[in-house]
């Protein structure tokens, strides 16, 4: 039987998923960066999907238990809708960058790894802000504190966009294999789009915070 504490969504249940939800996203973002410093170090002939696998099912997990918890509280800390959605968002980093890896892992040219590094801190940087915000969400609704992380965000969302064009710049003026172009073009959007799904769970933890402030 569910206590009246449950039911009511007085304990920390919600907080704590979405918390390890944005921890796994960001997991995820080290997982990418550290894969990029083997490759560079040739300590690794190749990505290991292994951990970008197990990262993205462990967010599978917090998503599937935010359901569970959804269904069995009658009250909840924020609007079911917003917190449903910002799982969603937070479940979708991982599952983006576990894209990445799989395209990397069967790649069969040699894997630019500089390329990707600058991209790869953007994505470092735009996790740690998704972090930030959504741990910001148990304490109340501080719209400074959101307005600055979001900044940061949405600046490294916008970096991740230049560094984007300026490779495939690089990529069309180069002598390219026509399928090595084909490749490398798809994962620089890749990249590029793990960084906006970090943008769009900001944008939902800044609608929560402006919808209670």
């Amino acid at each position: 039987m569910l206590s009246l504490k449950k039911l009511l969504g007085k304990d920390d249940k919600f907080f704590d998923l979405l918390e390890a939800g944005a921890l796994e996203a960001k997991r995820s973002a080290e997982l990418f960066a550290s894969a990029l410093r083997k490759i560079a170090s040739g300590a690794a002939a190749g990505v290991s999907l292994d951990e970008f696998i197990q990262s993205r099912r462990k967010e599978k997990r917090i998503r599937e238990q935010m359901t569970e918890a959804l269904a069995k509280t009658f009250v909840t800390p924020l609007e079911r809708e917003d917190i449903e959605e910002l799982s969603f968002a937070l479940y979708r980093i991982p599952k983006q960058v576990e894209k990445i890896a799989e395209r990397l892992s069967i790649y069969p040219g040699r894997i630019p790894h500089a390329a990707f590094e600058r991209q790869a801190e953007l994505m470092l940087q735009a996790a740690d802000a998704v972090v930030f915000m959504v741990s910001q969400l148990r304490g109340g609704t501080n719209v400074e504190r959101i307005r600055e992380a979001n900044d940061r965000l949405q600046f490294a969302e916008g970096e991740a966009d230049k560094v984007m064009l300026q490779l495939m710049k690089e990529l069309y003026q180069s002598p390219s294999d026509p399928r090595e172009l084909v490749v490398l073009h798809d994962l620089y959007q890749m990249v590029e789009q793990a960084v906006d799904r970090c943008r769009n769970a900001g944008n939902v933890v800044v609608q929560i915070v402006l919808k209670h402030s």
